[in-house]
């Protein structure tokens, strides 16, 4: 797999794939922190720990395999143009933060995109592992495999009593970042998801954006995650954080039998609106593109329309983000003009559905 396929299609291969309750679980993400022992973390690091990192990263999994996640491609960040770290990030394969540094760092990326490993971010490795819809345990226990089988080769550092160290505090002891991608439009419509939302964080979860912390809630699409990674296992984080997203499925899916028993008109109106907005738009924004997206998955997943495929939410949330569009375009584009070539994309990727 090279740099222009992962920057060509808008979809990542995992995400075609169909997982448990998809429609309201996107996916789901693991990332495991790692530092390597006796070596500064990057915070503190100079260029010459950083470029060992890099390089002995580079040479000893460049091309490798291990069971279904096959050849890891690396990626200097150096080597990306402002455009192609865009995409990158927004196909949620590097962080906005290693997107912002310029040397001494890289990603590993599997052929599916299912895996990523993050080299000299805030921490020397950041394993990222994603499955389509609800599959947390299943993603957890590939990252440990996946974990195991870098640390072949690597000594984390690791403290008894501390558990694995970090640049941060907050992933001291497991490492563990445990997230899952919603889409809870009922919950928004009803206006009830804001009073669940203090609720959530008083259990040591946390709900963000699209794009992790500091990212905004775009399209109805949410990211829960933990925030406690010290004195508690992983496999205890995980377990409360099922148990929460489980109960936002059960909300969710009552939120939407509600409204389409107490406003299955208005909600069908709405729907079929933004459908029509999407499919003869000759200029849109990308906030609106998103709620009408978003309401076009929601007819799509309560049966309303049924000839639309239901990953096209995945796809045209990425196709329509400003990186891809300039990269699609070739060149640097004003808001404007993104505006018209995300309006043009979306009618031709409709019309591919008829």
């Amino acid at each position: 797999m090279s740099l222009q396929q992962f920057m060509n299609e808008a979809i990542s291969p995992w995400m075609k794939e169909d997982g448990p309750d998809s429609d309201i679980v996107m996916s789901s993400r693991i990332r495991l922190a790692r530092n390597l022992d006796k070596v500064p973390f990057p915070l503190i690091a100079n260029d010459q720990d950083l470029e060992k990192i890099l390089t002995f990263m580079k040479q000893t999994y460049h091309h490798q395999s291990f069971k279904n996640y096959h050849d890891l491609e690396f990626v200097g960040i150096n080597e990306l143009t402002p455009v192609e770290k865009q995409v990158l990030v927004e196909k949620h394969l590097i962080s906005p933060h290693l997107a912002d540094k310029s040397t001494h760092s890289g990603v590993l990326i599997s052929e599916s995109e299912q895996v990523s490993v993050m080299v000299n971010e805030e921490d020397h490795i950041r394993i990222q592992l994603y499955f389509p819809g609800f599959q947390l345990q299943r993603a957890l226990d590939e990252a440990f495999e996946f974990d195991d089988w870098l640390e072949e080769n690597v000594n984390y550092a690791f403290d008894e009593d501390r558990g694995y160290l970090t640049s941060c505090p907050t992933n001291v002891g497991t490492g563990l970042r445990a997230s899952v991608m919603m889409h809870l439009p009922a919950l928004a419509l009803t206006q009830k998801l804001n009073r669940m939302i203090p609720a959530i964080s008083q259990l040591g979860l946390v709900v963000r954006g699209i794009y992790g912390e500091g990212s905004e809630a775009v399209g109805n699409i949410f990211q829960i995650s933990n925030q406690i990674t010290l004195g508690r296992s992983e496999e205890d984080i995980v377990v409360d954080l099922q148990s929460v997203v489980q109960k936002l499925i059960e909300q969710e899916r009552k939120a939407r039998r509600l409204l389409m028993d107490q406003s299955g008109l208005r909600l069908e109106d709405r729907i079929f609106r933004s459908y029509g907005i999407l499919e003869r738009s000759r200029i849109i924004e990308s906030k609106e593109a998103a709620t009408c997206l978003s309401d076009l998955r929601l007819g799509i997943d309560i049966g309303y329309i049924d000839h639309i495929s239901k990953t096209i939410l995945n796809e045209l949330m990425v196709l329509t983000q400003p990186g891809f569009l300039q990269h699609y375009a070739k060149e640097a584009l004003s808001p404007q003009r993104r505006d018209i070539l995300r309006a043009s994309l979306i009618r031709e990727r409709l019309y591919l559905e008829k």
